[in-house]
């Protein structure tokens, strides 16, 4: 594994970015993650790092983000106009760069380097995000025990969980062409369903969207094809995290699923998160892997270490909110309709990464591995309409009177991600969002 903990932990920490001390900003010092932004859409992207509620240019700061050993390497990735050259940094590198940012942002900096960062700030407000990554491949896993069981209660009472379950981390190639970023508006999908009451299905816009509420890993460096990653390495090739919300059409994916799983109910969109939250910046929040109840196989020994029975997990507290165009309309809060938490992750992103790695499946520097809902025991915990609803059956109500068995055009749905620990800074992932317009 690995994780460290060090200075740029220390929850003493300020910095002389006023609103990044506030101890409910995700963007703490203490976080300081990666992405893309630009002054617009058609304008150059440069690299930034959120810091409270401002951005600091990297690309404009490259020059000055030195250090005896990694200058040139460390410019030059600063300058690009993608993450690519700073997901291919080794665990050290990337320890050695935000050591750097840390110290240039501490509020105990005087330093003419302070001066020309003040320079290189941009608030929050006054930028697009983009796509951290370009993703070339993007594989959704279904790595939650629980909402595989909720799930499988509602179509297969007698046998919620497929005999292979616990044996094999289950997933499914998506489709990285249509995964959007925060903010971008969700069309409404088409496609053929099949009624219980009908002979031939139809076809038509879906009448069934949900949202999954998951978190996403980014691989940093990739490996060759033919050579599988072990377990003991696998978190090497991780870079950050991020917040991912994969849209689905459930009446289209009843019908087409069998037998080879998730497509056109799938395929249409997945917004991720602007912000790629560091494994670095999540060393203090690491968890043991899952506990495994007696009578449950224990993984197969190429999914399995110390490490990672030990610390192979996260602690990063979920929620889902929804707010529809009428509560909009009144001035109404979003309605938080779960919190759940990765602890709760039956299989751990290092042996996702393995697994999917086992066959010599070669991952690239930017492909996105996602978690698959994250759902915990409890219903306030449930990370998709599909087990809240108990797929339709037991709709919503909120606020407004309004009920929802399914997203209605107008819904804007909202994921958010932070981590908290005694004796460290609350960090987070700021928000995914996404509005559900009509189908074409």
């Amino acid at each position: 594994m690995t994780y460290q903990i060090d200075e740029t932990h220390d929850p003493n920490l300020r910095s002389w970015v006023e609103s990044a001390n506030d101890p409910q900003s995700d963007f703490p010092i203490q976080n300081l993650p990666f992405g893309l932004f630009a002054p617009d859409v058609d304008e150059v992207p440069s690299i930034g790092v959120a810091i409270g509620d401002q951005v600091l240019n990297l690309s404009e700061l490259s020059e000055y983000l030195w250090s005896e050993n990694l200058a040139d390497m460390i410019a030059d990735a600063c300058c690009w106009e993608t993450l690519d050259l700073l997901l291919t940094f080794e665990a050290e590198e990337r320890r050695e760069l935000r050591r750097r940012l840390s110290k240039l942002l501490r509020a105990d900096n005087q330093s003419r380097e302070r001066e020309v960062a003040e320079s290189c700030l941009v608030p929050l407000s006054e930028v697009v995000l983009l796509m951290p990554v370009e993703v070339g491949d993007y594989t959704d896993f279904y790595a939650s025990v629980y909402h595989a069981t909720n799930v499988g209660k509602l179509f297969r009472p007698d046998q919620p969980l497929l005999p292979n379950y616990k044996w094999v981390p289950i997933g499914y190639h998506g489709r990285a062409s249509s995964l959007v970023i925060s903010g971008t508006e969700i069309r409404r999908p088409a496609g053929q369903t099949m009624t219980d009451d009908a002979s031939v299905p139809t076809f038509g816009p879906s009448k069934m969207l949900d949202y999954e509420l998951e978190v996403g890993c980014f691989i940093g460096q990739g490996n060759r094809r033919g050579e599988p990653v072990r377990i003991e390495q696998a978190e090497e090739h991780i870079f950050g995290l991020c917040l991912v919300n994969d849209w689905s059409a459930r009446d289209i994916q009843r019908w087409e699923y069998q037998p080879l799983g998730p497509f056109l109910a799938k395929s249409f969109a997945t917004t991720i998160s602007p912000w790629v939250v560091t494994m670095e910046a999540l060393a203090p929040f690491r968890a043991p892997a899952f506990g495994r109840p007696e009578g449950d196989p224990q993984p197969l020994p190429y999914l399995d270490s110390k490490e990672n029975r030990e610390g192979g997990g996260f602690d990063i507290k979920l929620e889902a909110l929804l707010s529809t165009k009428q509560m909009r309309e009144r001035g109404l809060p979003p309605q938080r309709l779960s919190q759940s938490n990765t602890q709760d992750l039956y299989w751990t992103f290092a042996q996702m990464l393995t697994h999917h790695t086992s066959n010599g499946c070669n991952l690239r520097p930017g492909d996105l591995l996602a978690s698959g809902t994250v759902s915990g025991v409890t219903k306030d915990s449930w990370g998709c309409l599909l087990e809240l609803t108990q797929r339709g059956a037991d709709p919503l109500r909120l606020p407004t009177g309004e009920g929802r068995r399914s997203l209605q055009d107008g819904d804007e749905v909202i994921l958010r991600g932070w981590c908290e620990r005694d004796g460290f800074r609350r960090i987070g992932f700021g928000e995914c969002r996404g509005v559900v317009l009509p189908a074409n």
